[in-house]
C-alpha cells in the first residue's frame, strides 16, 4: 500500500509562483535540523540573493564577541515583531582586528536596532568572504 499524496499541476505551479514572490531577496532560514535542540538559537542560516545558503553562528551583540572574530563575514541582525531576522548591516572581518573601526561599526549597528551578530566563518579565502558579503547585502547602500 503506497502512501502517496497527489496534487494537481495547477496547484503546484501556483504554490511555486507564490513561493518565489514570498521568499525573494536575502532572508534568514532557521535550521530544521536544530529545531528540537536546546541550543538551537546558536545556529541559523541565511539565503543570499543568489539562492546560496550560508550557515552562521548567532552571538550576542557585544564588544567582546566582535573583537574576537577574524576571517569571517559578520551580519548585524535585529528581529521584527514576528521574530524574523533582518540584516541591519554587514561587515567583513580581517585576520587582524582594527579595534577602533569595529567599535564605530558596533555603535552604528546598535543605533540601527541590531541585537545579534550572525557570523559566517566557513569561507576560506578573502575572495570567498567578499562574494558572500556581496550576496548577503540586501541592497547597494548597505556596506561596511
Amino acid at each position: 500500500m503506497a502512501n502517496k499524496r497527489t496534487i494537481s499541476w495547477n496547484t503546484a505551479m501556483r504554490d511555486l509562483r507564490n513561493d518565489r514572490v514570498r521568499r525573494a531577496g536575502v532572508r534568514e532560514e532557521r535550521l530544521r535540523a536544530t529545531a528540537g535542540l536546546r541550543s538551537s538559537s546558536t545556529l541559523s542560516s541565511w539565503r543570499g540573493r543568489s539562492g546560496r545558503r550560508y550557515i552562521v553562528g548567532v552571538h550576542p551583540l557585544t564588544e567582546t564577541e566582535l573583537l574576537e572574530v577574524t576571517d569571517a563575514v559578520i551580519l548585524a541582525v535585529r528581529r521584527d515583531r514576528s521574530g524574523a531576522g533582518l540584516i541591519v548591516d554587514a561587515a567583513m572581518a580581517a585576520a587582524e582586528p582594527a579595534e577602533q573601526t569595529r567599535m564605530r561599526w558596533l555603535a552604528k549597528v546598535q543605533g540601527l536596532g541590531a541585537t545579534e551578530l550572525h557570523i559566517h566563518r566557513l569561507a576560506e579565502t578573502e575572495a570567498d568572504r567578499r562574494a558572500i558579503f556581496e550576496d548577503l547585502r540586501e541592497n547597494e547602500t548597505q556596506a561596511s
